[in-house]
């Protein structure tokens, strides 16, 4: 059956939402791995999630709870542009699961050197004098933490405009196979009347 491109956008747009609360459950399990003060002083408090909730499983939920909007937000341009610019349904579903495989591998990978960033300024020091440590959390745990929280976001901004290559990618490929059917069909009618 095939499906015609308004349910392949909405099912993209509910993919992107699933993948990022997934990716924020997971990322936040890796943030408290380097930083759990972060979450039991900082955040957690302030993100909903139930006091007496276990930190590790708190951290998780309030992760998908903060991401899968930040999802839909970085899939949509690709997903729009998508939906105008490529003409065949299933190369459009193709193109934006290779879209939010480029937002979840850019947040992945600002996030690390995020990470990396975070690490750096607690070890220097460098940036000391431009931050104000809130009390609560450890210092190395907000920078390393927050740092990679930071990075995540930045790295869904970026997202947001390489989404659009995969699309553009669809497009190309799909006038070219219409072109190229099209050239066939050209080619077939032309031997027919030759040989009658």
């Amino acid at each position: 059956m095939q499906l015609g491109k308004v349910p392949v956008f909405l099912g993209l747009v509910a993919g992107a939402a699933v993948t990022a609360a997934i990716f924020g459950a997971i990322h936040h399990q890796m943030s408290y791995s380097v930083g759990p003060s972060f979450f039991t002083a900082l955040y957690l408090p302030a993100s909903g999630v139930p006091a007496d909730t276990a930190p590790r499983l708190a951290a998780a939920l309030a992760g998908a709870q903060a991401a899968w909007g930040i999802g839909i937000l970085a899939a949509l341009p690709a997903l729009i542009l998508g939906f105008i610019m490529v003409p065949k349904p299933r190369t459009y579903m193709a193109a934006g699961i290779g879209a939010i495989g480029v937002g979840v591998f850019l947040a992945l990978l600002a996030s690390l050197l995020g990470l990396l960033a975070g690490i750096a300024s607690d070890t220097t020091g460098l940036i000391d004098g431009w931050l104000s440590f809130p009390d609560g959390p450890a210092r190395s745990d907000f920078l390393r933490a927050g740092f990679m929280h930071d990075g995540a976001v930045v790295g869904a901004l970026i997202a947001a405009l390489a989404g659009l290559w995969p699309m553009t990618r669809a497009r190309k490929i799909d006038i070219a196979m219409i072109d190229a059917d099209l050239a066939r069909k050209r080619a077939a009618r032309e031997k027919d009347k030759d040989e009658s």
